[in-house]
């Protein structure tokens, strides 16, 4: 028998779990949320004991027995910048998020979940490669004002865990291979993986890098700041994140209506999406710059890279750059059951908040 984990990843509408043996899905289930339910609750942390009551009638329902858990791991939140890695979920690590310090977000509740189930359980809770993962090289945190220096929050959990697969694959390490990956959702991040550590990676959620279907990515600064003149930060926020991209140019979020869109001849669809892969193809090839151009592959993964349409096209760009490697999907919670059984099987050691 392996390790026993239950998962647990929380999104705004929906909190997906999963009960793994090692880093074997037994089961999972994706409890969704209405819109109506989550807009009865004034803030995030509000929802805890709501989504806490889903994932228990959940486990009642398929006979799950916690003190058979060897761990419980959930969705790194929005904490203050960390390197790589599994860390034990504590004190100081709840205060901050509970407490909304550095930003709120449903990831959030995915470390105060698991450790109140643990608590139960008597075992461990953990987080794994939450999406402010912070290894930039000093050139790359300079901004052009000292006023901004960069922060990254990005796909750091399926970047990771996609980048150490696909190295198992070819037979090498992760620590041994520069790789470029960009993942590819409602937001886009592309990194640079050097030897391990993403060493550069745009802020897929603050205004940086390509558009997405919901993000606008990088806009000219004047503009940007001429369009905000009277508008609440909480309006800014969502301009950036939730209404652009896609959502702004054509009304949608989803990469598929888009694609039927262009099928039937819309000439404005077909543009606008040309316009997204040629900006996620700059970035690819910006991010070769950190190591020289020495890049052993690129790959692409997220939900969006089932796209043949988008990928065929990615490739024609920057192939000449690295070898192009799709593996779609965003298998996130066999990343947190990997994390989780790195830790229990002594790969390496759970780190401090």
């Amino acid at each position: 028998m392996g390790h026993k984990i239950l998962v647990i990843n929380p999104g705004s509408t929906s909190t997906k779990i999963g009960i793994y043996e090692d880093t074997t899905e037994r089961l999972s289930q994706h409890l969704s949320h209405s819109a109506a339910e989550v807009a009865g609750f004034a803030c995030i942390m509000d929802q805890l004991e709501y989504r806490l009551g889903k994932i228990n009638e959940f486990l009642v329902a398929h006979a799950v027995n916690l003190q058979e858990l060897a761990a419980v791991v959930g969705r790194g939140g929005l904490t203050r910048p960390v390197t790589s890695g599994t860390y034990r979920v504590n004190e100081a690590m709840l205060a901050d998020l509970k407490s909304a310090r550095y930003s709120a977000h449903a990831c959030n509740l995915g470390a105060i979940l698991a450790e109140k189930i643990a608590r139960e359980a008597g075992c461990p809770s953990f987080i794994v490669d939450p999406g402010v993962v912070d290894e930039l090289e000093p050139v790359a945190r300079i901004s052009g004002s000292p006023k901004w220096e960069r922060i990254v929050i990005w796909h750091a959990l399926n970047q990771k865990a996609v980048a150490r697969r696909f190295a198992k694959k070819v037979g090498r390490t992760y620590e041994d291979m520069n790789l470029i990956v960009v993942h590819l959702g409602g937001g886009i991040s592309v990194g640079c993986h050097k030897k391990g550590r993403a060493v550069e990676v745009n802020n897929a959620l603050n205004g940086e890098g390509p558009f997405s279907p919901e993000r606008v990515g990088t806009v000219q600064s004047g503009k940007f700041a001429a369009a905000i003149q009277g508008l609440t930060l909480a309006e800014v926020e969502k301009m950036l994140a939730g209404k652009g991209g896609l959502v702004a140019h054509l009304g949608t979020n989803d990469a598929r209506e888009v694609e039927r869109r262009i099928q039937t001849g819309d000439r404005k669809a077909e543009l606008i999406y040309q316009a997204m892969i040629y900006q996620i193809a700059k970035s690819i090839a910006a991010a070769a710059v950190p190591v020289y151009g020495k890049v052993d592959a690129i790959i692409l993964t997220g939900g969006i890279a089932y796209s043949q349409y988008l990928t065929s096209r990615v490739k024609e760009y920057v192939s000449f750059i690295a070898p192009v490697e799709v593996i779609p999907g965003e298998d996130e919670l066999r990343a947190l059951a990997e994390g989780a059984c790195r830790v229990l099987n002594g790969e390496e050691t759970a780190k401090e908040y």
